[in-house]
């Protein structure tokens, strides 16, 4: 356990770019991999890290992401200081909303104060891999840093989604620039940059400091990686934790997806579907932590007809019922119900859905509480499906929560 450190997620964000997903939820609340919600993987790194003071800052339509929490989390002792709480906006530095990543924190430095930590580790709730942050605590005091940034390496043409870091010899971090239009390449491997994967650990009087100096600046977009990092480059010791290099007690599978996207999303779930999935859910010693809702177990059944229901490739959760349907490649979350001669291919499936029957659906995403009807076809025809609902850019066919069909 890691008594002088407390962490501070957050989850506030709007998630635009994966509506409508989250026309309704939180993009940490959105649910991933049959069961979970994306938050559940960052808590799980809190929790398996021996981190139990955690703040989750909350922000944009936060409702089923502080149910979640409240239902699945509660799993700490408040009388031995331990917690994982939910923090709403509460505008106690003016009247704004959270108006970037520094401010979401600068509103609350009074609970990092109350807190009486030495280190604060600054995560995002809506990233999915597994991390030992203990590992990365343990270089962020062996190299007496300001801060600790945790960074990949990833191919020169996505870098510029991220901030890229430059670093020397001793893994001291000397550049920093976000989301550039031409990223620097890691010096001699011109095809990859080093980017950071928003996961830092502060000193906390460097943090408070920093956070003081940044509110006072009118020409500040109040962003770590705009105005914070770039500065405390230039006056602070700043290192760089290598992930993957070493994990701690975690496998270091290296795995990391930020899941903004529809697309991203739905290739992270497809992910767990290969043979050797990149990141292993069954592994014992790392467990992803999750609410789950007392459903039956999952069957198939014959229907109707005399079909026997088939699944292949897939996942499903509690509560799933196949009732001489085909699911292949597919991932089904709890209580969907598959009728006879249906057709899932490459889709996912979330909570409480109902597939009618000789129904084709093929690389969509079902969002939850949707009566699909006998016969309906989706996937097939992208201009007919176009005309109803929103289709990414790889072609995923996303039907709405609760979306009724004339």
């Amino acid at each position: 356990m890691i008594d002088n450190a407390v962490a501070v997620i957050l989850a506030g964000g709007v998630g635009s770019r994966l509506h409508p997903l989250t026309k309704e939820r939180a993009k940490p609340a959105v649910p991933f991999g049959g069961k979970y919600r994306i938050i559940d993987f960052t808590l799980t790194n809190c929790v398996q890290s021996g981190v139990r003071r955690v703040l989750v800052l909350t922000q944009y339509k936060s409702f089923s992401l502080q149910k979640h929490i409240r239902d699945g989390w509660s799993i700490f002792n408040p009388e031995l200081g331990e917690y994982i709480t939910t923090v709403p906006p509460q505008m106690r530095r003016g009247e704004n909303w959270y108006e970037g990543t520094a401010d979401a924190i600068h509103q609350n430095t009074y609970l990092l104060e109350r807190s009486e930590a030495d280190w604060v580790i600054v995560l995002s709730g809506d990233h999915i891999y597994r991390m030992d942050y203990a590992a990365m605590l343990n270089v962020h005091k062996e190299t007496n840093a300001a801060l600790t940034i945790a960074c990949r390496e990833v191919p020169v043409a996505e870098a510029s989604a991220f901030g890229v870091i430059g670093i020397d010899g001793s893994s001291r971090v000397r550049e920093f620039n976000e989301k550039p239009v031409s990223p620097v390449p890691v010096p001699g491997n011109p095809d990859h940059a080093l980017v950071s994967m928003g996961v830092y650990i502060f000193s906390m009087g460097t943090l408070l400091k920093a956070l003081a100096e940044d509110a006072e600046d009118s020409d500040s977009k109040h962003d770590f990686g705009h105005d914070i990092i770039p500065k405390l480059i230039k006056s602070e010791r700043v290192s760089a934790f290598k992930f993957g290099s070493t994990q701690g007690r975690v496998t270091p599978d290296e795995y990391w997806r930020d899941v903004g996207t529809i697309d991203s999303y739905y290739d992270a779930n497809m992910d767990l579907l290969n043979p050797i999935p990149p990141m292993n859910l069954y592994q014992s010693d790392w467990p992803i932590r999750t609410y789950q809702s007392q459903h039956p177990p999952c069957r198939t059944v014959p229907g109707d007809e005399g079909n026997e229901g088939m699944f292949i490739n897939s996942i499903a959760s509690s509560g799933v019922v196949i009732s001489g349907g085909c699911v292949q490649h597919s991932i089904l979350f709890s209580d969907v119900f598959i009728g006879d001669e249906a057709n899932i291919q490459n889709s996912l499936v979330l909570n409480n859905v109902r597939v009618g029957k000789r129904a084709v659906l093929n690389r969509c995403i079902i969002d939850k509480n949707v009566v699909i009807p006998d016969g309906e076809m989706i996937g097939i025809d992208k201009e007919k499906d176009a005309e109803r609902f929103t289709i990414s850019e790889n072609g995923i066919v996303v039907i709405p929560r609760g979306y009724k069909f004339d």
